[in-house]
């Protein structure tokens, strides 16, 4: 199954510890997370090793494992499965599109801006959708960063 990475950059007039804030706390990532399926928040503990679920209010999602954390600087995520209608799915097609796809925030600072890279590695099917959905987060992402000053 063919895999390819989608990166997003964006320069936010906010420091990294801010950023870091809107990409991490539950009351930010549920308006960022909206732009790819209403209702959509995490499940989990964002400790490294350990497992997050990203589901929507329809019972849909991805799950993934931790697997670096250096705040402010980075937060990586490794999917391992889907979640339909509700339930955890490690192996279907679906899932195993999904299975090792990796999820990158990268985040430097420069002058009191933080610039915001996002890598994240797509099943081909997804190329055309997700990216249309990462433009409007990451949107989401730097006014949320730049208000909460």
């Amino acid at each position: 199954m063919s895999k390819e990475m989608m990166k997003k950059t964006v320069t936010i007039n906010a420091p990294r510890d801010k950023v870091w804030d809107v990409l991490l706390r539950d009351e930010f990532t549920r308006v960022w997370y909206a732009e790819f399926s209403e209702g959509s928040h995490a499940e989990g503990d964002w400790n490294v090793g350990g497992r997050i679920a990203f589901v929507d209010g329809s019972g849909m999602g991805l799950v993934g494992k931790l697997v670096a954390k250096k705040p402010p600087e980075l937060l990586s995520i490794e999917h391992q499965a889907v979640i339909m209608n509700g339930k955890e799915d490690q192996s279907s097609p679906e899932a195993m599109k999904w299975r090792g796809c990796k999820e990158n925030y990268t985040l430097s600072q420069e002058d009191g801006k933080t610039t915001l890279t996002i890598e994240q590695e797509l099943p081909e099917e997804y190329l055309d959708s997700i990216p249309k959905s990462w433009d409007k987060a990451v949107r989401k992402i730097k006014e949320l960063s730049e208000s909460t000053m």
